[in-house]
């Protein structure tokens, strides 16, 4: 479910914006091509940015490891000649290829069904501006903001057998740090957040300065706070689960 979810949610929203500007008619026809790609774009990252992206994290982190709760099998899983790194690694690991994997295919269908409008409409102007770097590079600061949200959700997926305690403080946290996005200095010291943070750069492309060629300046800064925080999180919450996972019993 973990896996489908990964795929699924980045078609479903990107085929619901595609559709909405689809129905609009000859709305956007006299915007430029960056306009355009931001608004639609734009509008992509603040459905799933700010709040589904945590609550899909949530999810996968609690998936991986529901299999072995579900089943008791932890200690069957020990109990094989594999270290315990190992095991803990790969479904660490394979939950973050899951978060890469729906992240990336935000990136392809953004595109695929932005360029499908300008051929489906050509009074939309979507060919005028490429913004595949840009939005690979927004979606990769959104990759690296949600590693510490990863580890936490992970952690409390190893320590809490049944689902509501890990998506009901998922959940919580999730709300709380859009709240405190915008109206605290300090938001950058809380993970969940970070994913609201990530997106600016792009939200606020309209705003951005003009450059010579009449087109928004808009840059990705990846050596920010909220990213170095995440960064830490996600390597101390990885480390203390691992020394969880140490404690288990095989007996």
């Amino acid at each position: 479910m973990a896996f489908w979810s990964a795929i699924l949610l980045p078609l479903l929203i990107c085929l619901l914006i595609f559709s909405g500007f689809l129905s609009k008619g000859d709305h956007g026809a006299h915007t430029s091509g960056v306009a355009l790609w931001i608004e639609f774009s734009g509008l992509i990252l603040a459905i799933m940015g700010s709040f589904i992206l945590p609550m899909l994290i949530i999810f996968i982190a609690y998936s991986v490891n529901n299999i072995e709760h579900r089943a008791d099998t932890w200690k069957s899983l020990f109990s094989l000649p594999i270290s315990k790194l190992s095991v803990y690694a790969a479904k660490y690991f394979y939950a973050l290829f899951l978060t890469f994997l729906c992240l990336a295919l935000f990136v392809l269908f953004t595109l695929g069904f932005g360029n499908l409008l300008s051929v489906i409409k050509p009074s939309l102007r979507f060919s005028e501006y490429h913004i595949e770097g840009l939005l690979t590079r927004v979606y990769l600061k959104l990759f690296l903001s949600s590693l510490g949200i990863l580890s936490i959700q992970f952690l409390l997926s190893l320590l809490f057998r049944d689902f509501l305690k890990p998506m009901g403080i998922g959940f919580i946290c999730a709300i709380t740090g859009d709240i405190i996005a915008n109206n605290w200095k300090y938001s950058y010291l809380f993970p969940y957040s970070h994913p609201f943070l990530a997106i600016q750069a792009l939200l606020n492309g309209k705003n951005a300065a003009i450059g010579p060629d009449g087109v928004p300046q808009i840059t990705v800064d990846f050596f920010t706070k909220d990213i170095a925080v995440s960064l830490i999180v996600a390597t101390i919450v990885f480390i203390a689960g691992y020394f969880i996972v140490l404690k288990k019993s095989v007996k």
